[in-house]
């Protein structure tokens, strides 16, 4: 039997397959989730020899597109998954999980195991994955060379909380002759400074984890961690938390009544 967890962000696509192989994969996204849902499935079947639509595959797809898996017997959201994928990799009883994605950033407690609390910026692209993108697409540089950058530059203010007036900023400074090590400063520590202050709102429960895209960016721990002046863990897996927690989740039902 495999147990599969689909994660569709808004940027990356996770896979974790569980059961009889172990075993995870990243796409990009692309422009329509459903098309990708589509490469997901072919994918299953030319590199692992599984085959979705047959009898030995439980699949529960989550985030952003989770409803966009035409194959997936159940759809949750990435806030139960993320919290169970959590627990594959910790034995923690309670903990705060920050997960930074391409459309949103969680703040997420665990008690006795269990999603005690969250909290999550939905509203808006500022403190997410998706501004440091359109930032980085605007100075030209990848996401990792914009914080190799913003570790060689002086942090200059953003002030504009919105992405579009922000952008608008970064092209002023920019014609103004700005070092660009100091424009990625101010771009990565604006985001930085609001993703601590969505932590801080929903408090810190026990050890801090972060999950997501950028859980193995070793600057943004360093920053985030120095901004909320406490040791944040973070492990290889991190950015498949969501399509891990699924897959276990699949897992966890099948076997307790047969079915998801």
């Amino acid at each position: 039997m495999y147990f599969i967890g689909i994660d569709i962000g808004s940027t990356a696509s996770k896979v974790a397959i569980r059961g009889k192989i172990i075993d995870e994969f990243v796409i990009p996204t692309g422009w329509n989730s459903k098309e990708t849902a589509l490469h997901i499935k072919n994918k299953l079947l030319k590199d692992f020899n599984i085959n979705v639509l047959k009898d030995d595959s439980i699949i529960i797809s989550t985030g952003y597109g989770r409803v966009s898996v035409p194959y997936s017997q159940k759809q949750i959201t990435e806030i139960t998954c993320h919290g169970c994928g959590i627990r594959e990799q910790f034995d923690y009883d309670l903990c705060t999980i920050v997960d930074v994605g391409g459309q949103d950033t969680k703040v997420i407690n665990l008690k006795d195991g269990f999603v005690d609390d969250f909290l999550m910026n939905d509203k808006c692209s500022a403190g997410t994955g998706k501004f440091l993108e359109i930032m980085a697409n605007r100075l030209n540089i990848t996401l990792d060379e914009l914080f190799e950058l913003s570790n060689l530059g002086e942090k200059i203010k953003i002030s504009s909380m919105c992405t579009v007036f922000a952008e608008s900023e970064i092209i002023s400074l920019m014609g103004e002759g700005e070092k660009i090590e100091n424009i990625a400063s101010g771009i990565v520590d604006s985001v930085v400074v609001k993703v601590a202050q969505l932590v801080k709102r929903q408090g810190i429960q026990g050890d801090m984890i972060l999950t997501g895209g950028l859980s193995t960016n070793k600057f943004f721990n360093k920053y985030l961690s120095e901004e909320l002046e406490t040791k944040i863990n973070s492990y290889s897996k991190g950015r498949y938390a969501g399509a891990i927690g699924a897959a276990l989740i699949a897992e966890d039902k099948y076997k307790k009544r047969g079915r998801v």
